[in-house]
């Protein structure tokens, strides 16, 4: 989940959709209620510990933090080097999960089409928003984890892509990876912030209107398509922060007008040996899954 958290376009929910332990996620999220307040006003700290699943939890999350720490280097420099060849894994990924997630459909009917369809329409709309300039005070960085991290849970849609549409994947990468605390916090705080209300909500849609939200959540993988495509071509930057140039608005190619308008090579076999990686990777993870998802 970690490092699936550390792409833009790859949804930490999606892994643990996959792989069967969603349910209990998000069941032990919401488990920070006035049960678990009241147990530990009481000082019965084994049983508030039993409650919220704290070991299964405290387990998740530092594998999740280890992966940040660990990806946030790898990721920015496979972005920076390689961007072909780690956007086609990507492709790949998203593809094989919108297809193991529409599977946990039993009945398509005509809602859960509908559904399916407005998901892949929002999906796209999310995908061309153009990213703002925003800025970067302990109040913005704090409401930036609160909406990330709501996006990390949800299968289908990826917190790291709102960093970007916020304008601060790079901010907040560049400084798990440099370590600044203080950053660090602020943005962990909000993700808390964030976490615990963002669960309940989850928790009520899904009892009550499963397919729905699931073909929904599949649209929303399958619109996203259009953000990982491989081969892009920037037709306006605009200059961040600290003076770097960052693409505004880009255009999708396909591999052969790539090389032509870019002039850089498409690397496309490379890019679909990934691809085809990244697809098989989702389905066999999915088929040995030690439990069933949801």
């Amino acid at each position: 989940m970690g490092a699936a958290d550390a792409v833009p376009g790859v949804s930490g929910g999606t892994i643990a959709f996959i792989s069967g332990i969603y349910e209990e996620l998000i069941q032990s999220l919401r488990s920070f209620d006035t049960r678990a307040v009241r147990l530990l006003m009481q000082h019965d700290i084994k049983e508030a510990w039993q409650h919220i699943s704290g070991s299964f939890l405290t387990v998740l999350f530092c594998g999740i933090g280890t992966s940040l720490l660990i990806f946030s280097r790898l990721i920015l420099f496979w972005l920076q080097h390689y961007p072909e060849m780690i956007w086609s894994f990507f492709f790949g990924l998203i593809i094989g999960s919108a297809l193991v997630i529409a599977k946990k459909i039993p009945v398509w009917n005509m809602q859960v089409i509908i559904s399916m369809l407005l998901g892949t329409g929002l999906g796209y709309f999310i995908t061309v928003a153009v990213p703002a300039q925003t800025p970067e005070t302990p109040g913005f960085v704090f409401f930036s984890g609160m909406i990330a991290i709501c996006a990390m849970i949800l299968p289908g849609i990826s917190g790291s892509f709102i960093l970007v549409l916020l304008s601060k994947y790079e901010y907040i990468f560049t400084a798990i990876k440099e370590f600044h605390l203080s950053v660090m916090l602020i943005f962990a705080s909000g993700c808390a912030v964030g976490l615990l209300s963002f669960s309940h909500l989850l928790h009520w849609t899904l009892q009550r209107y499963r397919d729905i939200s699931i073909s929904a959540l599949t649209g929303l993988m399958i619109g996203s398509l259009n953000k990982v495509w491989p081969w892009k071509n920037v037709l306006e930057s605009y200059t961040a922060p600290g003076g770097k140039i960052k693409p505004l608005i880009v255009q999708n190619l396909l591999p052969t007008s790539y090389l032509e308008i870019t002039g850089k090579d498409p690397f496309l076999f490379y890019a679909s040996l990934l691809a085809v990686f990244g697809f098989c990777l989702v389905y066999f993870l999915e088929k040995f899954s030690a439990e069933p998802a949801v």
